[in-house]
């Protein structure tokens, strides 16, 4: 397997994608790559930066992923300006199916079971990886931003797949205020979209969870008035005003999303000693204009759902992308596998200027990863898919780490 990784920061977004896969091609010693996963910040044109690309490698090489706030690679980390990246990769030993699907707006169920029945499920698909449009829409003066929910999409995708091979993948964001997204769907470029990416062929797949929140107190709370992604009612109180004690003020209210408190479910023991990797976290995108009602990152929380206050505990975070990611490697090495290429899906709530720390998480799997000599190819998303107690679904404030390994 040849795995190349491009970055550029050009303005110009043609010369920007014609730089980054120029690069990639380079540098993976890829005469010709069988696909390339692809990702530019929000504010570039992405068709230009998609036919960049193709004047490297012709029409028919399939482009994947879509926007991103930003970029990581064994040397770069980067969310300023204008970044972008391509990750080429050729093998013999690796096949693929590219599907897609529109409408994610109108309905994030069906766009899942439009995606899988593209794809024919074979004995040895190891890894289906998806990224589709977080925005469903935009925020206005009156209401924070509506998202597309994670939940509904896996759901239809893994009816109709009926199979048990794991999902990962992202909900792309391009900007911090939720302007609309676009995706890079194989052969063309649209938005509303969830592309996919099933992989198979003689390699592994190892994957780790970096979180890094911890609760508030020891204190339950209960939803009891919700619909879709807006809580109305904690403890048959107001959710907003419970939030405004906690906080001492209104000053929150003004951000989107909030920065440091967040929602967690536990799934482990509930009062047992906390484990980060038993929650599930979602992240608060703001205050309802008129105080009504909390707007969070996803749909499938529910009236009667039990959770937690969470705070976001920095120095857990940072801990955890060390721990996580060098007892990965290590596993890997443990059962005589090589890894050939890493792939860290971060959310963009963890940037060291969105998390207020003075070194970004993400430099810890730069760090392991250029000890073991793999190629690290990354990018900052909204939402992260991952396997989470059996099942696949959405995370918040995580960081996903997929290696492709081979014996």
């Amino acid at each position: 397997m040849k795995v190349g990784i491009g970055y550029s920061s050009i303005q110009n977004f043609f010369e920007s994608g014609k730089k980054a896969t120029e690069q990639a091609l380079e540098n993976g010693s890829i005469d010709r790559p069988d696909f390339l996963l692809a990702f530019c910040c929000g504010c570039m044109d992405h068709h230009d930066f998609c036919n960049g690309i193709r004047s490297v490698t012709g029409r028919d090489v399939p482009v994947i992923g879509g926007s991103s706030l930003g970029i990581i690679t064994n040397d770069k980390l980067s969310y300023d300006g204008f970044p972008s990246g391509v990750l080429a990769i050729q093998a013999d030993e690796l096949s693929y199916t590219i599907a897609a699907a529109g409408n994610l707006d109108r309905d994030e169920k069906k766009a899942g079971k439009v995606l899988a029945g593209q794809i024919l499920p074979e004995p040895d698909d190891k890894l289906l990886l998806i990224f589709y449009d977080s925005v469903k829409k935009p925020p206005s003066d009156s209401t924070p931003p509506i998202l597309n929910s994670s939940a509904p999409l896996i759901e239809g995708i893994e009816e109709k797949l009926k199979s048990r091979v794991p999902v990962l993948g992202a909900g792309l964001i391009g900007d911090y205020v939720f302007n609309p997204t676009y995706q890079f769907c194989g052969t063309y470029v649209s938005n509303q979209n969830v592309v996919g990416l099933m992989l198979r062929g003689a390699f592994e797949i190892y994957f780790r969870i970096m979180h890094g929140c911890t609760p508030l107190d020891g204190v339950y709370h209960t939803i009891t008035r919700i619909e879709r992604d807006i809580i109305y009612e904690v403890d048959g109180n107001s959710a907003v005003q419970m939030i405004d004690e906690i906080y001492g003020d209104r000053e929150w209210r003004k951000q989107h999303p909030l920065q440091l408190l967040s929602i967690g479910v536990n799934y482990g023991e509930k009062y047992g000693i906390p484990r980060e990797s038993n929650y599930v976290t979602r992240l608060i995108t703001g205050a309802m204009p008129d105080g009504t009602g909390i707007g969070i990152f996803e749909s499938d929380l529910e009236n009667g759902t039990e959770f937690q206050f969470m705070l976001r505990d920095t120095g857990e975070m940072i801990e955890s992308a060390r721990r996580n990611s060098a007892e990965l490697m290590t596993d890997i090495a443990r059962k005589g596998h090589k890894p050939v290429l890493g792939i860290y899906i971060d959310c963009a709530g963890r940037t060291a200027s969105n998390s207020n720390t003075a070194t970004e998480e993400a430099a810890e799997i730069q760090k392991v990863f250029n000890e073991t000599q793999t190629p690290l190819f990354g990018f900052f998303s909204g939402v992260e898919i991952a396997p989470f107690i059996g099942k696949s679904r959405g995370l918040d404030w995580t960081g996903v780490l997929i290696v492709l390994a081979q014996g």
